[in-house]
């Protein structure tokens, strides 16, 4: 992924479902994309899903229940997206 795939310098990108209608080798690549992105270029982001792999490649989840933060955990060590299987 080239960097003129993100326009500007964005500070925060929300993704919800980002995943959701991809075969699992594609949503790997989309996943890698996003890591990327907040790797070089120090972009938070946010990643909505029901997918509960996709959570061990992020530094904080944050989990809800009836609207409300039920709990919210880091990740000591990050999972690459490659790695995710569902």
């Amino acid at each position: 992924m080239n960097e003129s795939v993100v326009a500007g310098n964005i500070e925060v990108l929300l993704c919800d479902e980002p995943t959701v209608a991809l075969d699992s080798a594609t949503g790997i690549v989309v996943l890698e994309a996003l890591d990327r992105v907040n790797r070089e270029l120090g972009t938070t982001t946010v990643v909505i899903t029901h997918n509960v792999d996709i959570a061990g490649m992020a530094d904080r989840v944050v989990h809800l229940s009836n609207g409300l933060i039920s709990e919210i955990t880091r990740n000591i060590v990050k999972k690459p997206p490659g790695e995710l299987r569902w």
